[in-house]
């Protein structure tokens, strides 16, 4: 089953890499007690994700903070090693986006998100969407199918702040 708004976000483990190496993240206690902007893509450096998708947080990052917002958080079914470089060249992490991996898919599971595009050898991936939480509770959900970002770009989503 999907998440839906007014769900609570569920518990996922996710990773992400700094100078002082790799760490592993509680979701639930990242989004507690904080209004945050949280976007999944089907994979960094992929068409519209890294032209589009990803680029239109960047643009927007300070704005989603002069709306209260206290973090901006991409996740991807990626390795720790790819979101690190992704958010460097992007400029997502200058933007001070924060870039959170989940290498097994399990929080794409554990919302009812993923999804395989085979013949572009995509597997168990996350499907495009954005989100706005509140302690952990969704009040704004949207997604889309691979290859576009309308509802889900960070100009959507600030709009609706």
């Amino acid at each position: 089953m999907a998440l839906a708004v007014g769900d609570r976000v569920p518990a996922a483990t996710l990773m992400f890499m700094d100078e002082n190496g790799p760490h592993e993240v509680a979701l639930e206690e990242k989004l507690k007690g904080k209004k945050v902007v949280l976007f999944g893509l089907p994979g960094a450096f992929t068409g519209t994700c890294h032209l589009e998708h990803l680029p239109s947080f960047v643009r927007n990052a300070a704005a989603f903070a002069d709306k209260g917002v206290d973090d901006v958080i991409c996740v991807s079914v990626n390795d720790l090693f790819v979101m690190q470089e992704w958010g460097e060249v992007s400029g997502a992490k200058a933007a001070g986006i924060t870039m959170l991996c989940d290498p097994s898919s399990t929080y794409a599971k554990a919302i009812g998100m993923e999804f395989s595009a085979p013949p572009v050898g995509l597997y168990n991936r996350l499907e495009r969407h954005a989100m706005i939480v509140e302690d952990g509770v969704v009040t704004l959900l949207h997604s889309e199918e691979p290859g576009t970002c309308n509802v889900t770009a960070g100009e959507a989503v600030l709009a609706e702040l």
